[in-house]
């Protein structure tokens, strides 16, 4: 049998595949503590695995507790989509979604049965004691805010059959979430010292965060055609020149990356590993389970 040198190593993938299954493990105990909010079909044993693999992956020098916070805000925003783009019907039902959502960021206590509240508040009392959340608890909420006024957007030009440009599409692209669950992993992460280079960190994550709504768009067309959802391959643009404006995006975002690497270089290692992760993970297939 020919041997294939460019294999990545058996025991290298072996380890960071049993952090990811430590990972998933955590997924699931946290999908049975918000039964209200992962209790539908979707939110499978395989969406629990392959979230766990990309952060894994993207961090492979990390252990399970150290991508603890990556996974379970992750989780948490693949709820808050859910709601969003499935379950809610109506503007107001969305609109006081954020409103409890940023009332909890600010220390409210959840509604009795608010399972989306009560695990952001979680997420929250957890953050709050880190070395680094005195620095960037305030990008936290403000990020939070930027995730949540995205998705109001997209759900008024869902419903209101208004067409945005693909520019306008990309400038909403905090509607997907990553920048936001990047942010409480940075948090979790980092030390007293972890804001330093604040500005050109963020404006990584937002470069990293548009290539990913487009990648992740690539991939769940039929998704979002069968649920309704706003898609860059339903705003006029081709399958070939949406893949050639995701090379672009990844150019710009690994050049911001590397000015990350003069203050943090496993920020931003992870930084880059999770986009080409997520590059190679939606050439076959994406997390949603099926209806």
């Amino acid at each position: 049998m020919a041997s294939h040198p460019h294999l990545p190593a058996a025991m290298e993938s072996g380890r960071i595949c049993a952090v990811a299954g430590q990972s998933q493990r955590h997924m699931e105990e946290w999908s049975g503590a918000y039964p209200g909010l992962f209790s539908a079909k979707p939110f499978d044993a395989a969406l629990h695995s392959t979230v766990s693999m990309a952060m894994a992956f993207s961090g492979p020098w990390l252990t399970a507790e150290q991508l603890k916070m990556a996974n379970k805000a992750c989780l948490w925003a693949f709820g808050l989509d859910w709601l969003v783009d499935y379950v809610h019907t109506s503007s107001a039902e969305v609109r006081d979604l954020a409103r409890r959502c940023l009332a909890v960021a600010d220390g409210a206590e959840p509604d009795d049965g608010d399972d989306l509240a009560r695990m952001l508040r979680d997420i929250r009392e957890e953050l709050t004691p880190a070395p680094a959340f005195r620095r960037l608890g305030a990008v936290w909420r403000d990020e939070l805010q930027r995730m949540l006024e995205a998705m109001i957007r997209e759900w008024d030009w869902k419903t209101s059959r208004v067409t945005p440009t693909l520019e306008e599409y990309l400038a909403n692209a905090d509607n997907h979430g990553f920048s936001f669950v990047f942010t409480c992993h940075w948090i979790h992460s980092g030390g007293p010292g972890a804001a330093a280079g604040l500005d050109r960190t963020r404006e990584a994550s937002g470069a990293v965060q548009r290539v990913m709504r487009l990648l992740n768009d690539l991939s769940s067309y039929e998704r979002d055609v069968s649920w309704g959802g706003v898609n860059a391959l339903l705003l006029g643009a081709t399958h070939r020149e949406l893949t050639q404006r995701v090379a672009v995006l990844a150019g710009e975002a690994r050049e911001l990356i590397g000015s990350v690497r003069d203050t943090d270089r496993g920020l931003a290692d992870y930084l880059e590993r999770q986009m080409d992760f997520c590059a190679g993970f939606y050439q076959v297939g994406e997390y949603w389970g099926r209806l």
